[in-house]
């Protein structure tokens, strides 16, 4: 499939009767749960399609260009919000949560594994294990505020057990930047992987960012107000990856080309017959918006699309599944890691006056009191041992009992083994 050899409608026809193309919600109790974390990637990917052009449009004073986007933009922006409408009403908030830690555990590890790019592929496993274990605490959090199992929410398709404790998260702001990739140079997957991993990403960090005050006790508002944060500290991460280089119509046409892969992936993968159709619309709509900007890109920067994506031929289907082997052999391999300027390090090997350490004792002066730890007491206090679902024991032996939250893995020299991070072959 390539999407610029697809014939595109005209933009002005896609704007439709809003009430006729309502969408109909997902049954949270029936929907595979691979169908609602590819509604929370397009709604991701939506919004930071959209988000990216109101930006280019503050940076622009050619007027033509301005009506041009505005016109695109209001289309993505519809296509945002009827995707988010097909989340259910009765559908709780930390339910919604567990879609969007799964979504951020199985679509990282794909990414991952399909990784040229060893510093990439480095960037995606170690956030791999902090989106792991923000699935066992909000998980551990849902049983006891809702009394419902998360592994069922997943479908037995993503263990809930410890990762690299989120306690260890917290980083000093600079270690969390990253070396930028060449889109000239790099494979094509991994520019589609560094603007796909951000856009899901940032959606996670404004969706915990704009439901903690919603929250209804103290504790889960102050759990998801400390994973919001580390949710930050992942887009700055991902974002960085992304080559800063191209104009603004390039980055344009690099993030239609992307939403016109993920939708194109998502109907290849879906199996919700009304939600495929979706799939299929917005696909459509996506070309349009392609073609759209790679002809403002021949008129105002006199380049023809080829010149930015020269072969464009979609890579496989992105698909979401489960990863459980691959988390595993990350979890042993890369738990007692941390980021150290640009790179990453184990904790043993780096010196004691590292800002990780200095920056850790001025945030979370008493690790004990995280919220992240104290959703564990608790739950172990009300049920004798904390929530997680798994098929056998942690690869890591100091995160195996379940009945003590250890917060000294990924943060103290010495408090784990890892043998660290593998290229792909």
């Amino acid at each position: 499939m390539d999407p610029f050899k697809e014939r595109p409608e005209k933009i002005e026809a896609l704007f439709t009767d809003r009430e006729k193309n309502y969408p109909k919600p997902y049954d949270k109790n029936a929907v595979d749960p691979y169908t609602k974390t590819r509604i929370i990637l397009m709604n991701g990917t939506e919004f930071e399609a959209n988000w990216f052009c109101h930006q280019a449009a503050r940076h622009t004073n050619n007027m033509d260009l301005r009506r041009e986007m505005a016109a695109t933009r209001m289309q993505e922006k519809n296509q945002q919000i009827d995707i988010s409408l097909l989340k259910p009403e009765d559908e709780s908030q930390l339910e919604h949560t567990i879609g969007y830690e799964q979504l951020a555990v199985d679509l990282t590890a794909e990414l991952a594994k399909r990784e040229k790019d060893f510093y990439v592929k480095k960037a995606l496993d170690f956030a791999l294990l902090e989106d792991f274990d923000h699935l066992y605490r909000y998980a551990d959090l849902l049983e006891m505020r809702e009394g419902v199992l998360a592994e069922n929410l997943v479908g037995k398709w993503t263990e809930i057990m410890p990762g690299r404790p989120t306690v260890a998260h917290h980083r000093h702001p600079m270690d969390n930047v990253r070396r930028p990739t060449n889109a000239k140079k790099a494979d094509k997957m991994t520019t589609l992987a560094t603007m796909i991993i951000t856009a899901a990403e940032q959606q996670t960090m404004n969706y915990y960012m704009n439901v903690t005050t919603l929250a209804k006790d103290s504790l889960s508002r102050k759990l998801y107000r400390e994973i919001a944060l580390v949710e930050e500290e992942h887009v700055t991460q991902y974002e960085d990856l992304i080559d800063p280089c191209g104009s603004w119509l390039e980055m344009a046409l690099w993030h239609e080309y992307t939403e016109c892969y993920l939708y194109w992936s998502c109907y290849m993968t879906e199996m919700h017959d009304y939600i495929k159709a979706l799939w299929e619309k917005n696909f459509l709509i996506e070309v349009s918006h392609l073609h759209k900007v790679a002809e403002l890109l021949k008129k105002f920067e006199k380049k023809e699309a080829a010149q930015v994506i020269p072969d464009g031929k979609f890579p496989e289907p992105l698909s979401l599944h489960e990863n459980i082997e691959y988390v595993r052999e990350i979890l042993k391999n890369t738990v007692q890691y941390t980021s150290i300027g640009e790179e990453y390090a184990l904790l043993d090997e780096i010196p004691s006056n590292a800002a990780f350490f200095s920056y850790q004792k001025k945030i979370m002066p008493k690790p004990e009191c995280a919220p992240s730890h104290k959703v564990i007491c608790e739950h172990v206090d009300d049920f004798g041992r904390d929530y997680r679902f798994e098929i056998r024991k942690n690869p890591v032996p100091e995160l195996t009992d379940i009945q003590d939250d250890n917060i000294e893995v990924g943060r103290v020299k010495g408090a784990a083994s890892s043998s660290g991070f593998k290229a792909n072959k």
